[in-house]
């Protein structure tokens, strides 16, 4: 018998380059695309390890968990790296990208992650690009957690590395992920000793064997399942627009915030200005003596389905995390993760407010 997912006909080339050309139609980019066979580190690691090497000097912003990543690879290979950290309850502002930049005038690569979604904040992309491209140095930017759920605009913002997956607010896949690519970031790697080749961690071996072939000939077999999955999400994307998809994530992460302020019960937003908090995920401080990770675990015990999860590493004792990105962009998963936050810190012994919760997300969010 025949089954819809694994007796597919062969993903061809030319499927393959209309996919990144949707890919860079959500970008609104010129630059080259390149669609990677794996997960979002894949294309972060070899950005990295394609424009970084002994000798160069990065500058590393750090605003949570992926930005320490960042940190690590850049010192492996062999960069000088100035990490500029920031409270992971705020953002990086551009004014203290600008004054690293001038303290530091040898640096010629800069990393960001735009919006957080371990820690629940967001970057101003737009006023740092500013200041990187007047200083001269490569710009990379790691926009998983942000696309779809915010403006994203590589070419007018001087990024000239662009990371972005699906699985997030684009309500895609995990297996693949997309990296918009300069021409300054091209030349880079191509003269970077260091930089990785006959690897799969190679941009260059993509742009050699795709890119420069006229794209007739993929270098390796697709992950056909994840690539149509791609290819429909950008679909949806497209159905449904772009301005559209994004109104519902700042929807969801203002009435997640409002209504989890009014929930009380000892709760609070992580980030403390609203300005800073991303659009994918709202991330709350639990009340002193109250373990966010057992908070958590009663919550998921009534709805193991709601998008609840507890902070990573040494947040997992204060920080909720409430993910609202994709198909949970919805003001009924909000409405139904707030009541189960509610339930579980009222069994904790707090006295949450349901009600008063309810009608913020209400006032903020109403039915349409």
């Amino acid at each position: 018998m025949t089954h819809p997912f694994l007796d597919l006909a062969p993903l061809t080339a030319a499927r393959f380059a209309a996919i990144e050309r949707r890919v860079a139609g959500l970008l609104d980019t010129e630059q080259d695309v390149v669609i990677m066979q794996g997960e979002a580190l894949l294309p972060l690691e070899g950005c990295i390890r394609g424009g970084a090497r002994p000798g160069s000097a990065a500058l590393n912003i750090v605003t949570g968990p992926y930005g320490q990543t960042f940190g690590d690879w850049l010192r492996d290979c062999g960069a000088d790296v100035v990490d500029l950290s920031v409270p992971f309850h705020s953002a990086v502002t551009a004014e203290q990208v600008e004054r690293a930049l001038a303290e530091h005038p040898e640096i010629d690569f800069v990393s960001l992650v735009h919006a957080e979604a371990a820690t629940g904040n967001t970057n101003p992309v737009a006023g740092i690009g500013e200041v990187v491209r007047a200083h001269g140095a490569l710009f990379m930017v790691d926009a998983v957690a942000s696309v779809g759920a915010e403006p994203l605009l590589p070419d007018a913002w001087g990024v000239d590395l662009c990371v972005i997956g699906a699985q997030k607010a684009m309500g895609g896949p995990a297996g693949v992920s997309m990296v918009s690519v300069s021409p300054r970031a091209w030349e880079r790697m191509a003269s970077n000793p260091q930089a990785p080749r006959r690897s799969y961690l190679s941009l260059l071996d993509w742009k050699a064997r795709w890119i420069d072939g006229g794209r007739r000939a993929l270098p390796h077999a697709p992950a056909q399942l994840e690539m149509l999955a791609l290819d429909a999400c950008l679909e949806r994307i497209e159905a449904d627009g772009l301005d559209m998809v994004m109104a519902r994530h700042a929807s969801a992460a203002a009435a997640t915030r409002a209504g989890a302020t009014a929930l009380g019960g000892g709760l609070e937003p992580y980030v403390h200005e609203a300005r800073d908090a991303a659009p994918v995920a709202t991330t709350l401080r639990t009340p002193a003596g109250v373990d966010a990770s057992e908070l958590v675990a009663h919550a998921l015990a009534a709805d193991p389905a709601l998008p609840l999860v507890a902070g990573g590493g040494r947040l997992s004792k204060e920080m909720i995390r409430v993910n609202h990105y994709g198909v949970d962009a919805t003001r009924e998963t909000v409405l139904a993760s707030l009541a189960a936050l509610g339930a579980a810190l009222t069994d904790a012994g707090r006295t949450p407010d349901l009600d008063a919760a309810r009608a913020a997300v209400g006032e903020t969010w109403p039915n349409s």
